[in-house]
């Protein structure tokens, strides 16, 4: 059985013997057409179980209303904690959020910005995938004279408004607070250095090591895609170095956690043999055992400052407004994995 037939403007206008441009201005509420034909339009609409169609409407008015968000993951909390502040803003202006996930994947996350592009969103707030290299469907998006807002994970290069945490920064805390503890030889678990926050991150290990006068060493340093698998798999290759470190500090909670069920398999004892430390507090940082010492990436404070960096583009299309690169303080939660004093 075939699919039924959308209803269309033109077939409203044929069962109450009007014109098309009548029926699309009663159903926008136009001051020239009388509330008796607006609620015999709306009436037969309802009837007819006519949809809009919003991307025909957001060409002819230039303006849909929607807002695209492109995250990595939607199973972190950062993630999720993220999207709920934007909506929030942005829901409070009259526009709806259509929320696509790359799952850390290029061609997927291209493949949204095509999706978003076609549906004729107004903006587009994203956070970009780890295999992200080339830039080319983030241009498009400028190209097109479409406000575009990186947010946790962006480029430089592409020269958009920004919100973040100090990755660098961050860094130095986790390492501080390790050296503090007594740790010797700490192990870095990071993301891809190719991504900008994973590479700052990656310099604050180096710089705060160099600081304290601990040693850099090539083997003791990881890149991966930071999830749970990934935090297992490395660590087996850890604990069977001969000469094993002292510390690890790991850009994910995720992976923090599969780090940790490892030792926990192996009988090594965390914080006495091991310290942990994670990133981006995910709930089960608090809960697990030990619980997780997490560096909080200030969630709910990136989605609003991108929602509100969003209003502030749409609402001055032609003003040149100086780019904003929000960069916000990180703060460590110290939990057991990593308090040894």
């Amino acid at each position: 059985m075939g699919n039924k037939k959308k209803s269309t403007i033109k077939d409203i206008a044929n069962v109450l013997g009007i014109t098309p441009s009548a029926v699309s201005k009663a159903l926008n509420n136009h001051p020239r057409i009388s509330k008796k034909t607006k609620k015999a339009v709306l009436q037969v609409a309802e009837n007819l179980n006519y949809q809009p169609n919003h991307i025909a409407t957001a060409l002819r008015k230039g303006k849909s209303n929607l807002v695209g968000v492109i995250i990595p993951r939607a199973n972190s909390n950062f993630f999720s904690s993220v999207i709920e502040k934007i909506e929030e803003v942005l829901n409070k202006k009259g526009y709806n959020v259509i929320i696509t996930q790359s799952n850390e994947s290029y061609e997927k996350e291209c493949k949204n910005i095509e999706a978003l592009l076609f549906t004729q969103v107004d903006g587009i707030i994203a956070s970009m995938a780890n295999e992200t290299v080339k830039l080319d469907y983030y241009n498009k998006i400028k190209q097109k004279g479409i406000p575009l807002i990186l947010f946790d994970r962006g480029e430089n290069d592409l020269n958009v408004d920004y919100v973040g945490i100090d990755d660098y920064m961050s860094s130095h805390i986790v390492i501080d607070h390790l050296v503090e503890q007594g740790c010797k030889r700490i192990a870095h678990i990071g993301g891809f250095s190719h991504t900008r926050i994973y590479k700052n991150r990656i310099r604050g290990y180096f710089d705060a090591l160099k600081k304290h006068n601990r040693p850099f060493e090539d083997n003791l340093i990881y890149e991966c895609n930071l999830r749970q698998s990934d935090g297992r798999d490395i660590m087996k290759k850890i604990i069977n170095l001969p000469d094993r470190p002292d510390g690890i500090y790991v850009s994910s909670d995720y992976a923090a956690l599969g780090a940790l069920e490892v030792m926990k398999e192996n009988n090594i004892r965390v914080p006495d043999d091991i310290a942990l430390v994670g990133f981006g507090n995910e709930p089960f940082s608090a809960i697990s055992t030990p619980a997780i010492s997490s560096v909080e990436q200030q969630s709910k404070k990136i989605g609003e400052l991108a929602a509100k960096t969003f209003l502030k583009r749409i609402s001055n299309p032609k003003e040149k407004v100086s780019l904003n690169k929000m960069i916000l303080d990180a703060e460590l939660i110290v939990r057991t994995s990593s308090k040894r004093k």
